[in-house]
């Protein structure tokens, strides 16, 4: 109980440092979010991607 007290006491205890927590905890959730997205759809689509397929319609510079 004392760890919840602490966090309480740094983190929820005054208005302005709450919302300031909320704001913080969203911006965090988002890019993590954003970045698992990311990750979980290139690893679907592994090889369909025009970066993982682009070689093969490059045309090479000494042709």
């Amino acid at each position: 109980m004392a760890v919840l007290r602490q966090i309480y006491n740094t983190m929820f205890k005054r208005t302005s440092v709450f919302a300031f927590t909320i704001v913080v905890g969203a911006v965090f959730f988002e890019r993590v979010f954003d970045q698992a997205g990311d990750a979980l759809f290139e690893q679907l689509n592994r090889g369909k991607l025009w970066k993982h397929i682009k070689h093969n319609y490059e045309k090479r510079e000494e042709e």
